[in-house]
């Protein structure tokens, strides 16, 4: 179970197993104006999932369980936000988890670059090695744009299946929906992806 303590920014919760969860737009809403009874179903419901995300994204148990206590808080206090007609409860959720756990990773490779930027500072690179960084730099701040172009729940199976490395089936199991509208989505947003990147096909 899920033992939570009220503080002026929201419930902390403490990490504890899931339930299944029913109504999890419900749940959403009621923890949108402050019910914390309804946050702690919401977590019970979800905290599980959302950890096996991350995990599967960031590797390490405990930063795992770091990011989705933050993932989960996050939640909690942007629950008002939720919007039914763009998409499931659960999808809305995991990609916020999703989006978390990426972070993580970004700022710890950002900080083994600044550590390998340190090391080898006084060391002479050559002009291809300098141009080969800034065209990688370039092509990631493309994705990162076109990935923004897409709907939320394209974007949110794309994550899944590219960044998280799941399978269509997958997908279609962490976003609650029938494998053909998780295929849907994620060959969607890839056509939108090479739209936006002037990929030919």
């Amino acid at each position: 179970m899920v033992s939570m303590a009220a503080t002026p920014s929201g419930p902390q919760p403490t990490w504890g197993g899931a339930a299944v969860g029913t109504d999890l737009a419900g749940l959403l809403r009621a923890s949108a104006l402050g019910d914390e009874n309804a946050f702690a179903q919401l977590y019970d419901a979800v905290s599980a999932r959302i950890y096996g995300l991350v995990l599967r994204v960031v590797r390490d148990p405990a930063q795992s369980q770091e990011v989705a206590q933050e993932a989960l808080l996050d939640i909690w206090r942007t629950s008002a936000r939720f919007d039914p007609a763009r998409g499931s409860a659960v999808s809305w959720m995991l990609t916020i988890a999703h989006r978390k756990a990426v972070d993580r990773v970004r700022s710890a490779q950002a900080s083994t670059d600044r550590e390998h930027t340190y090391g080898s500072r006084n060391q002479e690179r050559t002009f291809d090695e300098t141009a080969e960084t800034v065209d990688r730099r370039l092509d990631a701040q493309r994705v990162r744009n076109a990935l923004d172009s897409l709907t939320e729940t394209q974007r949110g199976a794309v994550e899944l299946a590219y960044l998280g490395g799941y399978t269509h089936t997958e997908v279609a199991s962490l976003l609650d929906v029938p494998l053909g509208t998780a295929k849907t989505r994620i060959r969607d947003g890839l056509i939108r992806l090479r739209d936006t990147l002037g990929v030919q096909s």
